[in-house]
């Protein structure tokens, strides 16, 4: 990638902070250092963080960089890794806030906080070609605006179990509108009653396959209040596609509690867009879903 645009997009925001890369398939030992820590970080799909170059200088292997969705962590590919990592050259990063990655003190967790420090934390990877990028939840809304604004390093762009809310302003059909007021009116109400969402959010992470795919705790309590509001609440995403040039994938399960197909019709209707729908499966990735995002990944841009 263009070494002159990193070192002057680094210029222009050095602060953005380093996060943890959980997994990096391309060390070649499966062990290094996480971003920001002088130790390797342990990770729930047994890898180490990995932020070194080493054997990945090497590697000639597609790249994939993963991010995962809002109240969770890398986890969330558990499925996925193993079905594409021996291909590619895989990178989950856990974002701002959430998993092991930090918290800044005063942040806001805006779109524009998030992505500029997944742009800084890949910069720091110093990868030598354009990779596809990969978003699960706000992950994908996340990716969609890294990719509208660094599309160069990215060759296609898989979006997974994307949410996306129009603002009820916008949107014609009163079916569509009231069903969008609903899901705002309840992220409101998680926002505001700590107690029950952290309790709520502890019963149903227990329910769940995988460990650490869904954590709302007191430790990441205000990443997650303030990226709701800042990124899902309020968000950007179906402008932002309008400025993404490669490929796209968007790929939803039809039992996906968080979705609104009205809304998902606007951009399955715009340009350089594949939509898969995955029968039996919901918001989360599991292994119906995983293949089907690993299919999207291997094919060609």
């Amino acid at each position: 990638m263009a070494l002159f645009d990193d070192v002057i997009e680094g210029l222009r925001d050095p602060k953005a902070p380093l996060l943890h890369v959980a997994v990096d398939t391309g060390t070649g030992t499966g062990t290094g250092v996480g971003a920001g820590s002088d130790t390797p970080a342990p990770h729930p799909l047994g890898l180490f963080g990995a932020r070194g170059s080493g054997a990945a200088d090497h590697d000639d292997r597609p790249i994939v960089v993963m991010l995962h969705g809002i109240a969770s962590s890398s986890a969330t590919f558990f499925y996925v890794i193993p079905l594409i990592e021996k291909t590619h050259r895989v990178i989950a990063i856990d974002l701002l806030g959430f998993g092991g990655s930090p918290q800044p003190e005063g942040a806001e967790y805006t779109l524009e906080e998030h992505v500029a420090a997944i742009a800084h934390t890949i910069r720091s990877l110093h990868l030598d070609r354009p990779f596809v990028l990969v978003g699960h939840s706000l992950g994908c809304l996340i990716g969609t605006r890294y990719t509208a604004t660094h599309g160069s390093h990215v060759t296609k762009l898989v979006l997974v179990s994307p949410p996306v809310y129009l603002s009820p302003q916008e949107i014609g059909d009163p079916r569509v509108r009231s069903r969008v007021q609903g899901y705002l009116q309840a992220y409101q109400y998680f926002r505001g009653n700590k107690q029950f969402t952290t309790a709520t959010a502890a019963v149903v992470s227990r329910l769940l396959p995988v460990e650490h795919v869904m954590e709302i705790t007191e430790q990441n309590w205000d990443p997650f209040v303030k990226s709701l509001q800042h990124c899902i609440e309020s968000q950007t995403v179906v402008s932002d596609l309008a400025g993404v040039d490669v490929p796209i994938d968007v790929i939803y399960g039809r039992l996906d509690q968080f979705l609104v197909p009205g809304n998902l019709k606007v951009i399955e209707k715009m340009r350089n867009v594949t939509t898969h729908v995955v029968n039996v499966s919901d918001h989360m990735i599991r292994k119906p879903m995983a293949r089907v995002v690993a299919t999207a990944i291997d094919a060609p841009a």
